[in-house]
């Protein structure tokens, strides 16, 4: 038998990675008594262990000190947000000055095209990827008609060009210069939802630059997952949530990245009080002065309780660092698809691309013999304590997060579908 295949093979790399001590800073879900093989980081985190203290304290100040929270003792709630910024840079590679939590993805998506998507008669479109994530293409859509213009023709969705539904950089180059004399924004996001491809962010910022377009980039499936260098790659702007591999809990308190170059750029925007200048905040003044940076575009003072679980998470992330992280995660992923190929290609096939550079921790897979075997499969492994998710129309998505994943978590996954009677 190939050593790969071996429990002792898999025990063997647990030992030797330098990030195992993190799998113990989370809680895993149990299955008949034993820990589940889960592999569900890319749609909704573990829970941190110092997540629970995080919210009690905050819970506990309020209780003690009711209003007065907002400026005295530890962890003051007035600059509460300001606790994550510095490690939420160090994360997606960005300014502190260019990030900031707040609101909701989508919420965030909208705030951003107000800023920057300024459609005109001879530049209405926006660049999207076809089969986006619906929340995404909802978004866009609706400020397409709220500015006036026609989704069909303005709204522009690029089909895949690789056999399993991912996109080569030549089909993007191609449909910016095909597209380019129209394009107001282009939107496109960090690692596809469905299949898992992860994208050169700075090279399609050059494009649409190059082409007159602004670029923003969703990253909801990229932010704690792969290195994303964002102050690099030149995006003007960026939007994420925090309760996938960034562990902060369902509904989460979201991200928002907008390059330095726009941080006094005078772009108009929907204002709010806790976007208004720190300084003068308090005079209660009719004008709007926008704070420098990301924090100028908030709008009202953010949920403490909603960002305190992402300080814990947070804390993880400034520990392990996502170079470790990206390492181990290649490492973790790379062995998920040499099992799976070597193992299992009469049951499973890869629809995400194989080579490290152009994907995350995700994996998605579809089953041989169609939809009905697949969710058959799907609903097998959760009776077994191995949980992906389900995307339709026929997607298992298998997601090893090197925070908590181990080896012996991928061959379970293997050897379970080996037994699978299906």
């Amino acid at each position: 038998m190939n050593p790969l295949h071996s429990e002792s093979y898999a025990q063997a790399q647990d030992a030797a990675d330098p990030l195992r001590a993190f799998r113990d800073e989370f809680l895993i879900p149990r299955h008949d008594g034993a820990e589940q093989a889960y592999f569900c980081g890319n749609s909704l985190g573990l829970q941190p262990k110092s997540a629970r203290a995080h919210v009690e304290e905050v819970l506990d100040k309020w209780a003690m000190e009711a209003v007065e929270g907002h400026f005295t003792g530890q962890a003051q709630w007035m600059p509460y947000h300001e606790l994550v910024r510095d490690p939420l840079a160090a994360v997606v590679g960005a300014q502190p000055s260019e990030v900031v939590a707040m609101n909701s993805l989508t919420a965030n998506l909208h705030l951003m095209m107000v800023s920057f998507y300024r459609p005109t008669r001879e530049r209405p479109a926006i660049l999207m990827e076809a089969g986006a994530f619906p929340s995404d293409r909802y978004a866009l859509e609706s400020q397409v008609r709220f500015h006036g213009f026609d989704p069909a023709t303005d709204l522009i969705e690029l089909q895949p060009d690789e056999p399993d539904g991912t996109f080569s950089m030549q089909s993007i180059e191609r449909a910016i210069a095909e597209h380019g004399s129209r394009l107001a924004l282009i939107v496109w996001p960090g690692v596809q939802y469905r299949n898992g491809q992860a994208f050169d962010l700075k090279e399609i910022a050059r494009l649409g630059h190059t082409a007159g377009a602004l670029v923003g980039f969703d990253l909801a499936h990229a932010v704690g997952n792969i290195p994303l260098g964002l102050h690099d790659s030149d995006a003007d702007f960026a939007v994420w949530c925090h309760y996938k591999y960034m562990n902060s809990g369902p509904g989460a308190v979201a991200g928002c990245f907008v390059h330095e170059r726009h941080a006094n750029s005078g772009r108009p925007r929907f204002a709010g009080w806790w976007g208004h200048q720190q300084s003068t905040r308090f005079r209660m003044g009719p004008d709007f002065v926008p704070t420098p940076g990301a924090d100028g575009w908030q709008l009202s003072n953010p949920p403490i309780l909603g960002l305190a679980p992402l300080r814990g998470s947070l804390e993880l992330f400034e520990r392990a660092g996502m170079a470790a992280l990206r390492e181990k995660s290649v490492k973790l992923t790379g062995y998920l698809e040499t099992l799976i190929r070597e193992r299992l290609s009469d049951t499973l096939q890869i629809a995400t691309p194989a080579e490290p550079e152009r994907r995350g921790c995700q994996l998605s897979l579809r089953v041989v013999g169609g939809r009905e075997r697949g969710r058959l499969l799907f609903d097998y492994l959760a009776t077994q304590g191995v949980l992906g998710d389900w995307r339709e129309p026929d997607v298992i998505r298998i997601s090893p997060a090197p925070l908590y994943n181990t080896f012996a978590d991928v061959l379970r996954f293997i050897q379970t579908v080996q037994g699978w009677p299906g």
